[in-house]
């Protein structure tokens, strides 16, 4: 348990951290060194002198470990979409034969839209399938190019089975990549034990790198000098203080590599890094089953006009717990102008995260005491807790 390491402020039960995690304390100071002794000291020097230029691949070696995934096979940059993007593209020009892109509508829309826009773009007869989280499997063929996933659904926390997906995929010559945007840092991931070609993620849930933090991503080690880029970056570059007018894709995963490193944002994120140097995966694992199993009984128990839209078996879903109910965006307003804060997905999923860096069971009765009272008293039943915000 770190609670007293993040910065989470008093009076306030945070169930959020599977959107976007708390500020770790250990990154202020970090920040404002990079800020004043780097870039205030060093001006542009500090490419060189403070190693800015290796920042992506040193923190991806370091997510490389939360996520099973071996030194010099993650590089971050970026945002998630531009990673999907990546991933999808070299994934087709993999398997050039065949046009059909295979998903499941619990993918997160981004993923969805990104192969979207890249489908219409090649122009070349490729189509999207999406069919439901269940079906998955059974639509696999010979006819299918990608499997493209996303680990943990990011409603209602239905977890699928990574390496049996994996394998009966890879069995019918299908390219498999995996979005971990909700996994890592929230249970184990054995990436190369997956043997999946792609995987890609973001850093600002479970990994608190704040928002807007850069994603990573993946490529099996013996396709890392294969592939080709769709997005020919000058840091992709083999050489790019060479200048050369033609691109050289770099070696390995540098070659995922595209614009400049956010060098603040990277800051954070390595910080934060620094609170998982002695965690064990597993046990976290184990935490987060008990609080998930311990918030479901006590709200069954409780307010029982709320439905589970996640899978009872804890072993088939993620770090994050997921009720319907017809209201559920005013009564998740009424939790958090009481100071629960969760967040609701359309239609009608009232989303809780726990993170058991910082989540104590304590919370979780409290949490569940404040919504007995706000569904008991219907104290949801009010004007703005109905005024829909920009971000639900």
């Amino acid at each position: 348990m770190k609670k007293q390491q993040f910065q989470l402020p008093d009076g306030v039960i945070y169930l959020d951290g599977n959107s976007l995690g708390p500020l770790p304390v250990i990154a202020t100071d970090r920040v404002a060194s990079v800020m004043c002794q780097e870039w205030g000291q060093m001006l542009i020097t500090g490419w060189n002198k403070a190693g800015w230029m290796n920042q992506p691949s040193k923190i991806g070696d370091r997510i490389g470990r939360l996520i099973g995934a071996p030194s010099g096979s993650v590089i971050m940059g970026d945002t998630l979409s531009i990673k999907v993007y990546q991933a999808l593209a070299s994934a087709l020009r993999m398997v050039p034969d065949r046009k059909v892109v295979l998903s499941d509508s619990g993918n997160f829309p981004t993923d969805l839209y990104m192969a979207q826009g890249l489908i219409s773009s090649l122009d070349q007869g490729h189509s999207l399938q999406i069919e439901s989280p269940e079906d998955v499997a059974g639509a696999l063929s010979e006819d299918i190019a990608v499997l493209m996933l996303t680990q943990v659904d990011y409603r209602t926390g239905r977890l699928h089975d990574m390496a049996a997906l994996t394998k009966r995929a890879q069995a019918l010559g299908v390219v498999v990549i995996w979005d971990l945007a909700h996994s890592a840092g929230a249970l184990p991931v054995d990436l190369a034990g997956s043997n999946a070609e792609f995987a890609v993620g973001c850093t600002y849930k479970y990994l608190n790198g704040g928002p807007g933090a850069p994603a990573f991503i993946y490529v099996r080690s013996d396709l890392a000098d294969q592939i080709e880029p769709a997005l020919s970056g000058w840091l992709g570059h083999q050489a790019p203080f060479a200048f050369d007018l033609e691109y050289r894709p770099g070696v390995g995963i540098e070659r995922m590599r595209v614009g400049t490193p956010p060098i603040l944002q990277l800051a954070v994120l390595d910080a934060a890094l620094d609170l998982w140097d002695d965690v064990d995966v597993n046990d976290l694992r184990a935490r987060s089953i008990n609080l998930t199993e311990l918030f479901i009984c006590e709200v069954e128990a409780r307010c029982p006009d709320l439905t589970l839209a996640s899978p009872r078996d804890p072993n088939k879903r993620g770090s994050q717990v997921s009720f319907h109910f017809s209201e559920g965006y005013a009564v998740m307003q009424a939790l958090i102008s009481r100071g629960v804060i969760g967040d609701f997905r359309a239609p009608d999923i009232m989303r809780f995260g726990f993170t058991p860096l910082y989540t104590e069971v304590s919370d979780v009765l409290g949490a569940v005491k404040i919504l007995q009272d706000i569904m008991d008293r219907k104290s949801w039943d009010r004007p703005e807790f109905k005024q829909k915000s920009t971000v639900t």
